[in-house]
Parts: C-alpha cells; structure tokens; sequence
C-alpha cells in the first residue's frame, strides 16, 4: 500500500494504473474510520482494479462553532484499517496542499441543500462538493463509493457529478448500524457510555415512521409528530431536524405519495448525529 501526501504524487501513481488498464475506484472520507467505512472499502477494492481511499478532514465543511479542531484523527490505524482491506493508494493531503491559497471558486448545487442538514449549516455542502470536486480532479476514479447514512451529500454529489459532467459513477452504499440499530459514525466516539444509550432515540424514532407508513400514515406532519414524541422521552436528546422530503429533490412532502427519505438530526452531548431511512409507500407515485 502506497500512502501519499501531494497532488503531484498522487496523479503520477493513479496515472500509471490507468496505463496498465486499471479500473479506479474511490472511496473519499476524512479519517476515524469505523466498519461503514470499511464496507465501502471493502466494496471499492472488490469491484475495482486499483483502491485509492482519501483521508482529509476537510475544513471549508465545519462552521465557526463546529467540531474542526476536536474532530477526531486516527490516521495510523485507518491506515491499518485499509492495509487490511487490500487497498492500494491512500492520499493524505495537508490543509496548504488542499488550500495552497485563498480559495475563491466554489461548488453549489442549488435547491438539494436547502433543507435537512443544509438548513442549519449552510456553507457545509459547498464545502463537501468544493473537496469532493477536487479530489475527483485529483485522483480521476470511475467509481466513487458513498454511504446512504449521508442522504443528502449522496444525492448532492450525484447531482454534482451530472450537472458538471464528471465521469465518475456514483455508488451508494447501504448504512452500516451497530447490533442495537445505532448507525455507524466518526462522532460517535464523542459520546460517553449513557449519551451512547440515549443516543438509540433516532433508530427507534425512524423505525416509528416507518410502522406509521406501512399501518397506512401518509400526512407528513402526523408522522414527525410521532417522531418527536420518541424522540422527547430521551432527556438528553436535542432535536436539530425531523423531515420527510422527496427522494429526488430533497424537497419537503406534507403527504407521503411518492418514495421519501424520512431524516432526522438529533444531539446528543456535544455529538450532532443524523440517520435516514427511504420509504416508499405502496401505491405511490414511481
């Protein structure tokens, strides 16, 4: 396994497996990986010819009063961890060689931000398409490998990645949960064993939903109601968001016609942590 740290570098070795007729795949992430991560990993290197996994934690994401500086950096056993998987690349950039100076281009995607996780950070997607875009330009894959824990980057890098022409394929990758249903995460090493506990208050309120729609539940409204109402038996438990939107768009629905992502943003201590679930209602729309 090959670790670099400059784009030149990178370029040169991704740029010789492609001679030798290789397959790319990519999977992008910013470190402490956990199994979520692996199984894109693992995905990547069985499907793909040459693994290049990238590992930035990547700042033009985090808000002035976000987790930037605390977030957590387990670079030797990432390391470790992908050796394992079989990957081939690991690209660990620093900040100046991401960001060598003031950056005045930047990547929106309109309308697909401007709910769910968009709504209360506003500047985090152009910050994860600005990155996601670079090292697309950077290690040029065929496949890139994303997890459906993060709904909304999924759809808004797939957007990107159409809108702009970018020859890259789109995998999505279904969320890796713990044995209790708590989904996989980098923050959730930030919680203490009882915030650990409490912090199952979004899978039992997403699988609430899901009870409502399959009992035949449409009204939108009624659904997060009851959403809350679990949600609000945890005390230390903040809700950020609960919504339904459209799977498409990611545009709120007041009935539930078509397939939806049912989301929800709770914290939990000082841990911000999202979950989603895809729906689709029998007799919806297609």
């Amino acid at each position: 396994m090959i670790i670099t740290e400059t784009i030149e570098q990178t370029r040169e070795i991704v740029a010789q497996a492609r001679r030798e007729g290789k397959k790319i795949g990519c999977v992008p992430t910013m470190g402490a990986l956990h199994e979520g991560h692996v199984a894109l990993i693992r995905r990547c290197c069985g499907e793909c010819d040459f693994s290049v996994v990238t590992i930035f934690v990547n700042p033009t994401q985090f808000g002035p009063a976000e987790d930037l500086e605390c977030y957590p950096r387990t670079f030797e056993s990432d390391c470790e961890a992908c050796r394992k998987e079989g990957v081939d690349l690991i690209f660990a950039p620093s900040v100046t060689q991401m960001y060598p100076q003031q950056n005045l281009t930047w990547v929106n995607v309109d309308k697909l931000g401007e709910h769910l996780c968009g709504a209360s950070r506003p500047m985090f997607f152009r910050g994860v398409c600005t990155v996601v875009a670079k090292l697309f330009n950077i290690v040029g894959p065929e496949v890139a490998y994303f997890g459906q824990k993060d709904a909304q980057q999924l759809a808004i890098i797939k957007r990107m990645v159409a809108d702009l022409n970018i020859p890259v394929e789109i995998r999505p990758c279904p969320t890796v949960r713990e044995a209790d249903g708590l989904a996989m995460s980098s923050r959730n090493r930030y919680l203490n064993p009882e915030q650990r506990r409490q912090a199952l208050c979004l899978f039992e309120a997403l699988n609430r939903g899901v009870q409502l729609v399959i009992s035949g539940q449409r009204d939108s409204a009624a659904i997060i109601a009851a959403m809350q109402e679990v949600i609000k038996r945890w005390p230390l438990a903040r809700i950020d968001y609960i919504s339904i939107v459209d799977s498409e768009l990611l545009q709120p629905v007041a009935h539930l016609d078509r397939p939806c992502l049912i989301a929800l943003a709770v914290h939990i201590g000082s841990a911000r942590l999202i979950d989603n679930i895809l729906v689709d209602p029998p007799g919806g729309k297609k």
